[in-house]
């Protein structure tokens, strides 16, 4: 037999807390010395306090933990619940790391201030190209919506030109576009209503109609027409994308989650020179190695003369 100290300390509990759960009828000592009141425990008793422990982790308060144990849950069972709050406090954890990085984007905006300079913008024309691409819908266009979007379908995209036999002739390129959100009876987007922050999220490889044969695809319309399917049948969409007549360009460096300083720092400059924006940036990841911090994307912002 064990002390309440001895015990405590293979348990990795302090001794008043054993006193507690004693007090309370949630593990009772193997045996109380009746003249000196002091408490011992057997090695087998450790097995109820690793369980104790572990539904305390998962949320359950005393008694309800009591409830559970005198249902006597078995291993697998608890198992699964432990397997369940693990994957709950993975996902709290992802979601509070978003949350600071937004943070700290912001702070960086705050801090970067009117300190682009006239030359990091140049106002271009952007080439029509071939795109490989698969699609999703982000609650908004803010980065923190974008990011879970937008990296699965990378991902996936990459796996399926991998298979496909499709050779990537250039770097990705993503684009978006509002959600189409129609009124009843009419062609107008309707005002107000709840998804009305929701973008169409276009992940894109560039491609080339070569690389399409080469792999057996059936290549159809390649006219430039917006949004026009150029091939079919290999898992993921083929879209003629058209050039932009004037965009505003800037390069971005390190993470897609610091983009904000970079994106607004952009919208300073298009409203000082004269100009006003004509729809979404594009994204062009000029380099994606696996160290994000030397990522570097070129913004294309279409824009027109104000």
């Amino acid at each position: 037999m064990f002390t309440i100290g001895d015990f405590a300390q293979y348990g990795r509990v302090s001794a008043r807390m054993l006193r507690h759960y004693d007090a309370i009828g949630l593990l009772r000592p193997a045996r109380t010395d009746p003249v000196s009141g002091y408490r011992f425990y057997e090695a087998a008793q450790l097995a109820r306090l690793n369980r104790i422990i572990a539904l305390k982790d998962l949320g359950f308060s005393l008694q309800q933990v009591g409830a559970i144990l005198a249902e006597e849950v078995s291993v697998p069972e608890l198992r699964g619940m432990l397997r369940l709050r693990q994957a709950e406090l993975e996902a709290a954890r992802t979601a509070a790391d978003a949350r600071l990085a937004q943070v700290e984007a912001r702070l960086r905006t705050i801090e970067s201030e009117g300190r682009m300079s006239a030359d990091d913008v140049v106002v271009k024309r952007t080439g029509t190209v071939l795109l490989a691409e698969l699609s999703g819908t982000a609650a908004s266009y803010g980065p923190e919506d974008i990011g879970p979007v937008i990296t699965p379908l990378y991902a996936e995209l990459c796996r399926l030109l991998e298979t496909a036999g499709v050779t990537p002739a250039g770097p990705g390129l993503a684009y978006y576009e509002d959600v189409p959100e129609l009124s009843e009876g009419s062609g107008r987007p309707a005002e107000g209503s709840d998804g009305r922050d929701a973008v169409i999220v276009h992940a894109g490889m560039v491609i080339t109609e070569e690389a399409l044969a080469k792999a057996g695809a059936t290549v159809g319309d390649t006219s430039g027409r917006p949004g026009a399917p150029a091939a079919t049948g290999l898992g993921f969409d083929v879209v003629t994308l058209p050039g932009l007549d004037s965009a505003a360009t800037v390069v971005h460096r390190g993470p897609m989650s610091r983009i904000l300083p970079t994106a607004q720092n952009l919208a300073h400059w298009i409203d000082a020179n004269g100009y006003r924006s004509a729809g979404y940036a594009r994204e062009l990841y000029l380099e994606c190695p696996p160290d994000q911090e030397k990522w570097v994307t070129e913004i294309q912002e279409p824009v027109v003369r104000a």
